[in-house]
Formats: structure tokens, C-alpha cells, sequence
């Protein structure tokens, strides 16, 4: 059986679909797992061993469609569903599963407010997509695959930071989902343990102020480094503090502890942190089969976000500006909580 699956971005969702991928291929006899993707998301599944053959739509959709006839595909697993995948299904001609995308419910909940979502996390539901062929959750949460020839040089992190330090991802594709500047400062304030900013070229200048306030505690990596030079520091923190963006999915799938900070988007969307479910009696098993660290507490993450804002969520994915002009979702931040949170991951006695 030859599988296609679809999710053309962003870097989150398509962490979201690895559970799948990876049932998929474990669960079905003799698969063949491709996978189309943007050729701007590469790097995020390019070390991802379940999939067999990659796929990149870059512009022209046509050559795109051509050259995946070629591959007689027997189901596309559409986890994306737009108006491309749609073109897509309809060139092939071959069966289609997809997920819920529940456009409906989300319209409601970030429009009119009204909460009709179902208790479901997008990832849940991109595995409900294989149930037809006889595919289940292994409860073994996200994946994150770093590309064996990625590494970072022996003298890339400080010297004092070595020994640990709180990885705090300050970048997000908009503004509605991050800390504003001064935030982000007073956040460091409070934390008295080495910090590492995570972000990409557009958050350098933002990160070289916030390090300013401190540059021997809290040290800049936004720009230095690529995709995933950045998630191999995000694999090597302690723990990891997060707006809503794909680091924090990534840092899942290393099994961090995590704070999410919420702002626009919200937990309600499905969407939160999400971690293989260990059962008790199999704990120890599954632990070791996956490598999954067990903590002192069961406590895996914590959602920073505003009580009681009726604006909340505004949008599915963030914007640019506050509809309502008080941007309360972020400048309400209870930001000691969320430093408390990350001290106390960050000292916890590894088991």
C-alpha cells in the first residue's frame, strides 16, 4: 500500500502529524509512506525515517500534481485541506481520508465566541483519519527527527550555560502571539537561571535587547542558528518556555516540561502542548522504549493564559493587531507565575 500525506505548513502542524505518520507506518504491512509538504517546510521533516519518499509544492501545483501521478498512490491522508489538496485529490483520482478540520467550530469560537469544539487534539484527530485502515494511537506522541549531519559546533553555547539553562522561544509568526518587548524583559528578570532565546532572523534585534538587561544570565541565539540548530537547543534545555509557535510542539517531542504562553489563539483550539500518554501499570515500558524522562510530578506543561477574557480566542492562527485595541491577552500576563513555572521545572530531580 502506497500512502500520500499532505500538510503543506506551518512548522506546528506539521509536527501535529506525526503520530500519524509514524502509526502509519508501523501498523500498516509493507507501507509506503510519502509525504508532500512547501519546500520552505523541508527542513522540518527531512530526518523523519517513517516517511519514505518526500514531496515539495514550490508555485507551480501542476508539475507538482505530475509528478505524484506518477506514484499511483492507492489513499491520500489529506491533513491539510484547502483548496490545493482538493485540486490535488481531484488530479490522482484515488481514494481521500482527512481529518476534521472543524472551519465551522473554530469560526464560531474566534468570531462569535461560542464554544462548540470537540475535546479532540488536532493530532487525535489526524490519527482518526487512518481508523479506516485499521490504524490506532500508540500513545507515543509527537516526533522530531534532527538530520544526522546537524550539529552544533563544541563552542557554539556559552561556557556557563553548559550545565543548564531555560531555553525561552520569543519568536511567533504574529504579533498577537507574543510577549511584548518589555514583557519578554521582566520575564528574564525573574528567572535567576541561565535563558537562551530561541528565534529566528527577524527576532534578533528583539533578542539582543531583551539580553541587554542581563547579557551574562540571558544569552541571544535568534538569528545564529537554523531550524534545527535551533531545536538542538531547545532538545538540550532544561525546559522551555514558549509562545504558540512551532518550537513548543518541538520541544513536546523531546519531552520538555513547557510553558505556553497564550495570547490570540488559546488551548480551546485544540492545540495545546501534547505528550505520549503513559499509562501507569506500562509506564516504565513505554518510558524506555521512547525515551521519555519521567519527572518527579505528572505535571508536563502549563498554559499561561489571561482568566476570563471574552475576546479570547481571536483568531485561528494570530494576527498583526489587537481587534480589540487593549491587547490584554499578553499585557495581562501574570508573568511571576510563569517564572515560578519554569524555576520549578527547570529544578526538578531528574528519575
Amino acid at each position: 500500500m502506497r500512502l500520500l500525506f499532505i500538510r503543506f505548513s506551518s512548522i506546528g502542524d506539521i509536527v501535529f502529524t506525526t503520530p500519524a505518520i509514524r502509526c502509519a507506518k508501523q501498523q500498516i504491512p509493507g507501507v509506503e509512506i510519502h509525504f508532500l509538504t512547501k519546500a520552505a517546510m523541508k527542513a522540518v521533516t527531512i530526518g523523519n525515517p517513517y516517511i519514505d519518499q518526500f514531496h515539495y509544492f514550490d508555485k507551480d501545483l501542476n508539475a507538482t500534481i505530475n509528478q505524484l501521478k506518477a506514484c499511483n498512490f492507492d489513499y491520500i491522508i489529506d491533513l491539510h485541506k484547502n483548496y490545493r489538496t482538493y485540486q490535488i485529490q481531484k488530479a490522482l483520482g484515488v481514494p481521500s481520508l482527512s481529518y476534521e478540520k472543524l472551519s465551522l467550530q473554530k469560526f464560531l469560537l474566534t468570531k462569535l465566541h461560542l464554544n462548540f469544539m470537540p475535546v479532540r487534539h488536532i493530532a487525535d484527530r489526524s490519527l482518526d483519519a487512518l481508523s479506516s485502515l485499521g490504524v490506532v494511537n500508540d500513545g507515543k506522541g509527537l516526533d522530531y527527527f534532527i538530520p544526522k549531519e546537524t550539529a552544533l559546533n563544541a563552542t557554539a553555547l556559552p561556557a556557563s550555560f553548559e550545565s543548564g539553562y531555560i531555553a525561552l522561544v520569543i519568536g511567533a509568526s504574529y504579533t498577537t502571539k507574543k510577549l511584548p518587548l518589555s514583557a519578554l524583559q521582566n520575564l528574564c528578570h525573574k528567572i535567576p537561571y541561565p535563558i537562551v532565546l530561541i528565534g529566528g532572523k527577524a527576532d534578533e534585534a528583539e533578542g539582543a535587547a531583551v539580553e541587554a538587561i542581563n547579557p551574562i544570565k540571558i544569552w541571544n541565539a535568534c538569528g545564529k542558528f537554523n531550524l534545527n540548530e535551533s531545536a538542538i537547543l531547545v532538545k538540550q534545555a532544561r525546559t522551555v518556555i514558549s509562545h504558540d509557535t512551532g518550537f513548543l510542539y518541538i520541544a513536546c517531542a523531546f519531552h520538555k516540561k513547557t510553558v505556553a504562553i497564550w495570547g490570540g489563539t488559546s488551548p480551546a483550539l485544540q492545540v495545546e502542548p501534547y505528550y505520549p500518554t503513559v499509562q501507569q501499570e506500562s509506564k516504565k515500558t513505554l518510558s524506555a522504549e521512547i525515551g521519555l524522562t519521567i519527572l518527579n510530578n505528572n505535571e508536563l506543561y502549563f498554559n499561561a493564559i489571561v482568566p476570563n477574557l471574552t475576546c479570547q480566542p481571536c483568531s485561528n492562527y494570530g494576527t498583526n493587531h489587537c481587534p480589540q485595541g487593549h491587547f490584554a491577552c499578553m499585557q495581562q500576563q501574570d508573568l511571576q507565575s510563569i517564572a515560578d513555572k519554569a524555576i520549578a521545572y527547570f529544578k526538578e530531580i531528574i528519575g
